[in-house]
């Protein structure tokens, strides 16, 4: 018997969504049929209708390149605040108990203060936040120092 290598479909659309970010990122993708022909000349299969869906799924919009041609491309997260701006000011309150630190601001200022927390997650020793539009709760990376991190987060943000 021949043993036939069996590529899982996990791994191949693994490798056809780089494929894909990696054509977004050169600035040429102007149609999905090109998008098409491009992964076929990398020996990917995909039709039309898998590329619209996976355009949808990382959130590919068109938009002008340098020449001024309509291009897919990925959009771009802006960059956090910078650390010192007055963000204390959308700040209502910040408490904790002994397992979670949770946030109150301004409505709609929540994600913004989470987007900081999070680009500095290794420094404050964090393992991510949960924002919604006017409260954000900070899971610490250790509760036996939520008190030193509670007061890492109010300097931080000034409050």
């Amino acid at each position: 018997m021949k043993s036939v290598k069996k590529v899982s479909t996990a791994k191949t659309n693994a490798a056809i969504i780089e494929a894909v970010k990696h054509l977004l990122a050169n600035g040429t993708a102007t149609t999905q049929e090109n998008i098409c022909l491009s992964l076929s000349k990398q020996g990917f299969s995909v039709n039309q209708s898998k590329i619209s869906r996976l355009l949808r799924k990382l959130g590919a919009a068109k938009m002008l390149n340098p020449q001024k041609e309509a291009v897919y491309s990925l959009p771009v997260e802006p960059l956090p605040p910078p650390q010192y701006s007055p963000l204390g000011q959308l700040v209502l309150n910040i408490a904790a108990n002994e397992t979670l630190i949770v946030i109150r601001t301004n409505p709609g200022s929540a994600s913004l203060i989470a987007s900081l927390l999070d680009h500095q997650y290794q420094e404050l020793q964090i393992l991510g936040t949960l924002a919604g539009d006017d409260t954000l709760f900070v899971v610490p990376k250790s509760i036996k120092h939520i008190k030193k991190l509670l007061e890492n987060i109010k300097d931080l943000l000034a409050t």
